[in-house]
Order: structure tokens, then C-alpha cells, then sequence
């Protein structure tokens, strides 16, 4: 079947003359304000303008020349932020918009903020101006090659030598080689070094940050006792080899007595360990300002890989009736017009929206927290570190299930490097991973709310509990009197219809996770054997947390014409999706009936009519440049097929006409049959 002579151009002009809303209004709700817009769109434009940032086909270069070219942007990119004396902010967005992975994203993301969160005031007084000026280049170095999660079974020692005033930083075991730290195996001079305090009586006080100069300032050559090297190559074309994660290991190497963090305790020149008037717990902050970037950084990912699929979804046209036609040609349809297409499509775009507005409430509860933490308020600091872990976990596997999917919604030519799509899901795949398991991180949030649930009927907490928990307070009316409402589609539309049935499947998940474990004499056996209901337990606390601050963002004073009924669509399509996706939960506990689940089903699929003419219109509201969404098929101008072709004459085989290794093994091949032919 031939197709029209419709340029992809003309299919995407054609699909963004049908937005029933605001765009640039959008744009705006898309970036959290308006001054976060100015400040983004002005640094994305910046650097999709420089021709030093210019992508290259990473999935041709060998290690060291992808290494290399990192390296040159990372040191491009600063000297932009001095010579431009951006803020800040503005030098945070150039990073972001320039999407190099180098060791400036363990510098600034990880070293910098662990001097900030663990240092006392003379610490960063003496540490910070060298780091924010990229004096000293640092890393993180925590993880092990025997210990990654269990942070408290680290090996590497600092043992106090009074006689010197000293540490010894010391890799006992070869499983206590450093492992992982990003910028640590080839550039960083300094890591943020987490090893076992042992005071001069033999005492093991535990885990603490010490900060440990790695390299020589003046020939970059590893000190004395330090070796040090990158782990190899990692998974992925790209993606996160342009990053030197390292190995670390430690001979009995000195460093003074003041570069052990000391916010929280410190060592006497005596050698006496010392908690500090500073309460450890403000050391959690740090963890819930890693684990809210990380959230943020979930949106922004699924956002890429949905703003591709939909664009290439509107300009790929693949069979149609074959009573169509114009000037005597077939028309095919557009892929976006099957429902199969926008059944997968459409819940991503809708989930993309969810996680930038959970990362935007992130925020401010981290604002708070801090203010509260620095207060000597800990109230709030359990349901902080539960929510963050529980929404990091949520979010990134969502994201890298749906990069996935999104590849697969192109199609074959989605495979292709020049797609963007497997790069992206390579780079963030280990998001699931990294600052904490997934699963484990589940776990935790399950052991929270499993403490949660056993204090209520023994105590006055009821009343006193708030923020994502508050929904507990009503437990008694969720496992007694609790009746879904619904009995048409179009109750679905109502926010506290879709709120109540979410918050009883939570409780009654929960509940019965707590009753279950009431049955075993040993609490410990019980979380092991019940871990896999558990985790689902903590699962539906976590989307009810998403879901209701969704809601919340809707109930705000939203600008622009049409921008809040398309975004109550998303919201309800996220919801509603959920509930066909998990109504094994919803109708197991009895918090909808079959009726009533198919009911969500009919009046999900009606969503995606109304989400349709708009869906360009919303992935246009991410505001990324081609450069930044570095994707043929998501190009803004939709010309996919006339620039698939050309990228295809840059691959290096195509150099020459006969390819290398012809005559040695080609040939021979090519004449041997011919001989055979003859006989």
C-alpha cells in the first residue's frame, strides 16, 4: 500500500492545529513557574546553539574517544559558567541541557552536598569554596564491591592513631574496594570516603564520611598507598561510559584527624569518639534531597522517550482502508490513531505529567523537612525518608518500563541508536539500582507503614497523623464501612471517588500485611516470608501518594487557556489506568466490585478520545530542543525519514564503498563457490 505525499512536517503542523489548549501556558505548569521557564528554555537554547556541544553518534566512538569528548564538553561547560557568570540555577540548567554524563554530575550532585550535609561550619568554610570552583574535583565513594544497600556491613576502616593525630584509611578485604563512584577512576583528586570509625580501644562506632585526597593536585598521579582505576565498560551503547566509575582501594593511608566529617561526631585528639549536640538524623536530609533529584530526574526521562514515541507515532502511517484514497493513492492511518497505540502511549504521557508533579511537591517537603531538621524537628523525618525511598523506587522502575515501551512504540526503527531511545533507557536503567535498591527501598517503606498500622490501636496517634500517612486515620471507617460510590463510568471523574478507593485498597493491603505478620513469633521471620505481599503493600501506599498530589496540583490556580481540563484528563487517565492495570488489588480487597472496575475500564478508553487531538500539544510542552531530546524520530519538524536516511551514509562502515576485510575473508568465500558451481 503506497502512502501519500504528506511530509512528516505537514503530519505534525497538521497535529498541533488541533490543540484544544493553552501551549505556552503549558510550558510553563511543565517547568514550575514562570522564572523557571525564562531560566530553562534560555540555558536549553544556549547550548543547543554551541557547536562545542554538539552531539555526536556516541554509539560509533571507542571508550576512550567517548571518555575523551566528555571531558572536553564537562570542561567547555564551565568555562561557559565563568566566562558568562551564570547563577547557580543557571549553571545547574546548562549542565543539565548540555546531558553529558561526566564526573561533574558526582561532583555537584553527590560531593558537593555531602560536605554541606556532613561537614561542620569550618569544614565547608575550608572544603566548599575549592569544590564550587572546581579546584578539587570530587566523588562519592560508599558503595563496595561487597556491600552496596547494606551500608552498615561496609569494610573499609579509619583506625585513630593518637600518636599522630591521624586516620588510617585501610581496605581490609578485597570486597571492600570501592565500587561504582562515578568520576572516581580516572579524574576525581578527592572522594567523600565512607568507612568504619575504630578508636584506639579496638571500638567499631560505625559509619562515617571522612574526606580523603585520592590524587596529586600537581600530575594527577594516585598518592602514596591509593590504588585506583574504572571498572570497565558498563551496559549500553553511550550512555554512562562516558563516565569513569571506579575502584578504590586503600594501604593504610593517613590523612588528619579533621577531614573525618564532623557535623554529627568527631574524635578527640585523645581518641575519644564524641556524638556531636547535632542530631544524626539530620543526616538523612542529604538522602532525601539525592532520592527527590532522582524523582525529578524519572520525569524528565519517561517525558524524552514519550515526547519521541508520540511524534513518530503521528508521523508513521501503516496500513488504513483500503477505501481511502487521494489523487488514486491508499492513505494509510496513522499509527497514533490505533487504540492499541494509545492505550500504551497515552498512560506513559499521563504518568510523565504525574512524576514532574510529585517531584515539584518533593520539593517543597524537602524545604520543609530541612527547616524542620535544623529546628531539631524530627516529627516528620520517618514519613520523609519512607515517602522519598517508596516514590524513588516507584518512579524509576516506571520510567525504565516505559522508555522500554516507548522504544517499542516506534517500531523497528526504534531500535536504532540514531532513535535516542536506547541510549536513554541505558543511562537510566540503573536508576532502579542505585541510591538503593528498588526493592529494598520498598521494603523499608513497607517496615514504616507495618509500624505505622501497629501503634494506632494501642495509642492517640490517630490524631497525629499527617502528610502522606493522614489517610491511616480513618482506617476504621476503610475496613468497616467503606462502600465504592460508583455506579457509572463518569463517576470515574470525580477526585475524591478516585482518592477513597485508592486510599482503602492501601489500608486494607496494609492491614492485611499486619495481621499476617501478627501470626508469626518471630517478626523477623514474618517480614521475610511476607516481603512479596509487603512490597506490594507499599506499592499501593506509594501510587496513592502520586495519584493525591496530582489532585492537590489540580486544586492550585493553573493559568492558560484549557490547561487544567487537560490536565484533570491526565490525572484521571493515570488513575484509572492504575486501576486496570492492578484491579486484582482494587477488587481482591474489596475496594470496587467487578462492576465497577469494568465501569473504570469504559470510561479509560473514552479518555483517550479526549487526550488525542491534544497529545502533540502536551509532549511540545516539555520545551525540549532537538538537541536535548537527540532523536530523529522525535524531531520537532517531524522530517524523520529524509534524516533517518542521511544518518545512515555517517555510520563508519559506509567510509568506503568495498568494506574492510573483503578480499582476506569475503572473496575466498565468493570464489569457492564459484568453483563448486563449475563442478
Amino acid at each position: 500500500m503506497a502512502s501519500s505525499s504528506a511530509t512528516g512536517a505537514d503530519h505534525l503542523a497538521h497535529e498541533r492545529s488541533k490543540a484544544k489548549f493553552d501551549v505556552e501556558a503549558m510550558k510553563i505548569v511543565w517547568a514550575g513557574s514562570p522564572h523557571e521557564f525564562r531560566v530553562s528554555d534560555r540555558m536549553a537554547h544556549l547550548v543547543a546553539s554551541d557547536p562545542s556541544f554538539r552531539r555526536e553518534n556516541r554509539a560509533v566512538l571507542s571508550r576512550k574517544e567517548l571518555f575523551t569528548k566528555a571531558l572536553k564538553k564537562a570542561a567547555h561547560s564551565w568555562k561557559r559558567i565563568t566566562e558568562l557568570g551564570l547563577s547557580d540555577e543557571e549553571a545547574s540548567w546548562l549542565w543539565f541541557y548540555v546531558d553529558e554524563l561526566t564526573f561533574a554530575y558526582i561532583h555537584w550532585g553527590m560531593f558537593v552536598p555531602a560536605i554541606k550535609g556532613s561537614g561542620t561550619e569550618e569544614q565547608q568554610n575550608k572544603w566548599l569554596p575549592l569544590a564550587t570552583t572546581m579546584r578539587i574535583i570530587g566523588t562519592y565513594a560508599q558503595t563496595e564491591l561487597g556491600h552496596g544497600s547494606n551500608v552498615q556491613g561496609i569494610e573499609t576502616t579509619a583506625t585513630f592513631d593518637p600518636t599522630t593525630d591521624e586516620f588510617i584509611i585501610h581496605s581490609p578485604t578485597l570486597t571492600s574496594s570501592k565500587w561504582w563512584s562515578g568520576g572516581l577512576g580516572k579524574i576525581a583528586t578527592h572522594a567523600v570516603v565512607y568507612a568504619r570509625v575504630i578508636t584506639p580501644d579496638g571500638q567499631d562506632h560505625g559509619v562515617n564520611g571522612f574526606i580523603v585526597q585520592i590524587r596529586s593536585l600537581d600530575d594527577h598521579l594516585p598518592l602514596p598507598g591509593v590504588t585506583v582505576g574504572d571498572i570497565g565498560t558498563k551496559f549500553g551503547s553511550g550512555a554512562f561510559n562516558s563516565v569513569d566509575n571506579g575502584v578504590l582501594r586503600f594501604d593504610h593511608v593517613r590523612i588528619p584527624r579533621n577531614q573525618m566529617l564532623m557535623r554529627v561526631a568527631h574524635v578527640t585528639r585523645e581518641g575519644k569518639y564524641v556524638l556531636s549536640n547535632v542530631p544524626r538524623q539530620l543526616l538523612y536530609g542529604t538522602m532525601v534531597y539525592v532520592r527527590k533529584i532522582i524523582v525529578v530526574d524519572s520525569s524528565i526521562a519517561l517525558s524524552r522517550a514519550v515526547c519521541i514515541a508520540a511524534r513518530y507515532s503521528s508521523v508513521r502511517r501503516q496500513f488504513g482502508s483500503q477505501n481511502r484514497e487521494i489523487n488514486g493513492i491508499a492513505v494509510e492511518t496513522p499509527v497514533i490513531e490505533y487504540k492499541t497505540q494509545q492505550s500504551r502511549l497515552f498512560s506513559l504521557l499521563a504518568s510523565a505529567y504525574a512524576f514532574r508533579f510529585i517531584g515539584e511537591w518533593l520539593k517543597s517537603l524537602y524545604t520543609d523537612l530541612t527547616q524542620k531538621l535544623e529546628a531539631n524537628d524530627f516529627s516528620t523525618l520517618a514519613e520523609a525518608h519512607a515517602c522519598t525511598a517508596g516514590l524513588k523506587s516507584l518512579t524509576t522502575s516506571s520510567a525504565v518500563h516505559g522508555i522500554e515501551e516507548c522504544r517499542k512504540l516506534c517500531g523497528g526503527h526504534g531500535y536504532l541508536n540514531s532513535s535516542g531511545l536506547p541510549e536513554l533507557y541505558a543511562v537510566f536503567a540503573p536508576s532502579c539500582t542505585y541510591e538503593g535498591d528498588n526493592t529494598v527501598l520498598l521494603l523499608q517503606v513497607a517496615r514504616f507503614l507495618m509500624k505505622t498500622i501497629s501503634q494506632l490501636p494501642h495509642s492517640d496517634q490517630t490524631h497525629k497523623l499527617s502528610g502522606t500517612i493522614a489517610y491511616m486515620a480513618l482506617m476504621d471507617h476503610y475496613l468497616i464501612k467503606y462502600c465504592c460510590s460508583v455506579e457509572k463510568a463518569e463517576d470515574w471523574l470525580k477526585a475524591d471517588v478516585i482518592l477513597k478507593v485508592f486510599e482503602a485498597r492501601a489500608i486494607r493491603m496494609c492491614v492485611t500485611c499486619a495481621q499476617n505478620l501478627a501470626k508469626f513469633a518471630d517478626p523477623s521471620e514474618g517480614f521475610s516470608e511476607l516481603s512479596p505481599d509487603l512490597v506490594e503493600a507499599a506499592i499501593a501506599h506509594c501510587q496513592l501518594i502520586v495519584v493525591s498530589k496530582f489532585i492537590e496540583k489540580l486544586q492550585q490556580k493553573i493559568e492558560g487557556n484549557g490547561v487544567k481540563q487537560q490536565l484533570e484528563t491526565l490525572c484521571h487517565l493515570y488513575a484509572l489506568d492504575l486501576i486496570h492495570k492492578y484491579s486484582g488489588d482494587f477488587i481482591s480487597t474489596g475496594s470496587l466490585n467487578p462492576k465497577q472496575a469494568s465501569l473504570a475500564n469504559d470510561q479509560l478508553r473514552a479518555l483517550y478520545a479526549e487526550v488525542r487531538p491534544n497529545v502533540i500539544a502536551l509532549v511540545d510542552a516539555f520545551n525540549y530542543t532537538d538537541h536535548f531530546l537527540g532523536s530523529i524520530l522525535g524531531c520537532y519538524d517531524g522530517n524523520v525519514y529524509p534524516k533517518l536516511y542521511d544518518e545512515a551514509w555517517k555510520d563508519p562502515l559506509n567510509d568506503s564503498v568495498v568494506t574492510d576485510g573483503y578480499p582476506e575473508y569475503i572473496k575466498p568465500l565468493l570464489n569457492q563457490q564459484l568453483l563448486n558451481a563449475r563442478l
